[in-house]
């Protein structure tokens, strides 16, 4: 007997796994949790991921250790009603084929799913690449190069979704619908991959649904739209989706 198609489900870490941007919450670990101005002057739009790299050179110059960077993603809040989805998931993940997107960091994401007891939940994590160096520091680097003009320069969504797809589809894995759970600009790019029987759960109110709905007047925009502002509502969806199958 065949077995049963798997959904695919993607997920978003910054204020859709957690509540908060993680990389706006690491000045938490800086002396007096404040940043000096020269540092904060040195953001430029779609270049967020060099603030990063210059914002954990001063920390380490600053002294402050690993377990202190990694307690602050330890500490921020998951989003409303993810805990309750994740434990749901942890329970089906026969059925779902479950990995996160982020322009976050590696380090940063695996310590806070860590913590919260939901890391073997995904099959894959794709973010910036971290790393310790000789010197104690953590560093950070760009996930790949691309040439989307609307995306960050650390990290098209659109073209890992492809490549997923595309690497799944060599080992003989299609899935029955794609399913993709976000909030912002950048989680609206790939969401315009999804087709008619795909799902897009965009976080209420956040960047993401504000250009769907866009689309959605304009009449271009195909996969289903399930609005969220409680996790609850995903885990609702899916259940009913498994009740039907």
């Amino acid at each position: 007997m065949a077995s049963s198609l798997k959904y695919l489900l993607i997920f978003d870490f910054d204020e859709t796994i957690v509540n908060e941007n993680s990389d706006d919450c690491v000045v938490q670990a800086a002396p007096n949790q404040e940043l000096p101005d020269w540092l904060a002057s040195t953001i430029q739009d779609g270049f967020y991921y060099q603030y990063m790299q210059k914002m954990l050179k001063y920390l380490g110059d600053k002294g402050v250790k690993l377990a202190e960077l990694r307690s602050v993603y330890e500490q921020i809040p998951l989003s409303p009603g993810m805990p309750n989805l994740f434990r749901f998931l942890m329970n089906k993940q026969d059925r779902f084929e479950i990995v996160l997107i982020s322009d976050a960091n590696v380090f940063g994401i695996e310590s806070s799913l860590k913590a919260h007891g939901f890391h073997s939940l995904f099959r894959k994590i794709i973010s910036n690449h971290t790393k310790v160096e000789k010197n104690g520091y953590l560093s950070l680097e760009p996930y790949h190069a691309h040439t989307c003009p609307n995306c960050p320069a650390s990290m098209c969504k659109r073209k890992i979704v492809t490549e997923y797809l595309a690497e799944r589809s060599k080992d003989g894995v299609t899935f029955e619908k794609v399913m993709y759970v976000g909030d912002g600009a950048n989680d609206f790019c790939p969401s315009v991959l999804l087709t008619a029987t795909d799902v897009a759960f965009s976080r209420k109110n956040y960047p993401m649904h504000q250009l769907i709905q866009k689309e959605q007047q304009k009449g271009t925009f195909q996969a289903k739209v399930v609005p969220w502002d409680s996790a609850d509502l995903v885990r609702d969806y899916l259940q009913e989706l498994l009740n039907k199958s």
